[in-house]
């Protein structure tokens, strides 16, 4: 068998156990919490929103611990474009997404923020452990807040939260142990066959492994956010669908690169030119431009979601073509600009319509 197949057929079983370890790890964690008394207001807030993170969290610090930074940071960079992109653009088309004005007062700017931070330490080359500690700081305040914050308003939190199964047959010792364990192990052995399988596919179509990581890797990693927006937004449950886009890519980087940074020593995570000067400053932007689009209306409509697919088709189609047809590359990229260009002019214009109206209204 090729080599280049089997590489495809060890990244491919990755994502799968992956997704089924990061099930497991829920169930089993939840049981478990139950049994121990834990307020469930206080599970969905965290044991549920850690396990959609868990495929991250494990690839991105196997990657770290085996000496792939490149590949740790683009699985956590290529997750929240993926995440804002096709997780929040997706659910839009299937149903427009009522924006609660918390996620724009508070969780937004807030992610933008950490998002910010993190360019401007990338941009030295190096996310020291010093950096990790801030973040998982920020992080256990973050989470105490969301804690204080939702039993002030437990209507909405219960509305918003994935639904917690408490049934007595699913609450014993025994069975919360044995899947959360092997929820933990298909996790690790899952990590283990995606990295080695995208470090291959990297080696023998000569790229780098950032590029791996940003694309196929984020995108196996995502598959429960993905799944969880969409089963929510088909339900109508579209507070859950956006909080857990943006809870995501919250944990993705206070919990995730965090610990990645923390693992990495003194050494610290060394971050690709690549990364620096385009990808990470898209996964910036993709948050800033979520800002105006919760503005209009309160409401993501489909059109504004197929916008945002559309732009990461796009996004997607750069990282391939020089690979694949070098000499239309620059044609492309002038077609990427001219995109760009019309995008950030329909949110300039999406934004000002808003104001405007705002301020009509407050006239009036």
């Amino acid at each position: 068998m090729p080599s280049i197949l089997l590489s495809f057929l060890e990244l491919i079983a990755g994502i799968l156990l992956l997704f089924s370890g990061g099930e497991f790890f829920i169930q089993g964690s939840v049981a478990l919490a139950l049994i121990l008394g834990i307020p469930q207001l206080v599970i969905g807030l965290t044991i549920v929103s850690l396990g959609t993170s868990a495929p991250e969290l494990f690839v991105s610090v196997n990657s770290s611990l085996n000496g792939s930074d490149s590949l740790a940071l683009s699985n956590i960079v290529g997750s929240n474009i993926f995440n804002v992109m096709v997780v929040l653009g997706g659910s839009a088309l299937l149903r427009p997404l009522r924006v609660e004005s918390r996620l724009v007062r508070r969780d937004i700017p807030l992610l933008l923020a950490v998002s910010t931070a993190v360019w401007g330490m990338a941009a030295s080359e190096l996310i020291t452990w010093q950096f990790g500690v801030a973040l998982i700081v920020a992080l256990i305040i973050n989470t105490t807040w969301e804690i204080r914050t939702a039993r002030e308003e437990p209507q909405k939190t219960q509305e918003a939260e994935p639904e917690i199964n408490i049934e007595k047959d699913s609450t014993s010792l025994l069975k919360a142990g044995v899947k959360l364990l092997g929820g933990i192990f298909l996790l690790t052995l899952g990590s283990r066959l995606l990295i080695e399988g995208a470090s291959t596919i990297a080696g023998l179509l000569g790229v780098s492994e950032a590029i791996i990581g940003l694309t196929i890797v984020s995108l196996g990693t995502s598959l429960p956010e993905l799944i969880t927006s969409l089963v929510a937004a088909i339900r109508g449950q579209t507070d859950l669908a956006i909080g857990n886009v943006i809870g995501s890519c919250l944990l993705n980087q206070l919990l995730v690169l965090g610990s990645c940074s923390l693992l990495s020593g003194g050494s610290g995570l060394v971050v690709e030119s690549l990364l620096i000067t385009k990808d990470i400053p898209i996964m910036v932007i993709t948050t800033l431009a979520c800002m105006p689009i919760f503005w209009t209306k309160g409401i993501i409509s489909r059109g504004e979601g197929g916008v945002l697919l559309g732009l990461y088709m796009l996004y997607i189609a750069d990282k391939i073509i020089p690979l694949t047809l070098p000499t239309l590359h620059t044609a492309f990229k002038e077609l990427v600009f001219i995109a760009i260009l019309l995008a950030i002019t329909i949110i300039i214009y999406k934004t000002i319509a808003y104001w405007l109206r705002l301020r009509k209204s407050s006239n009036n």
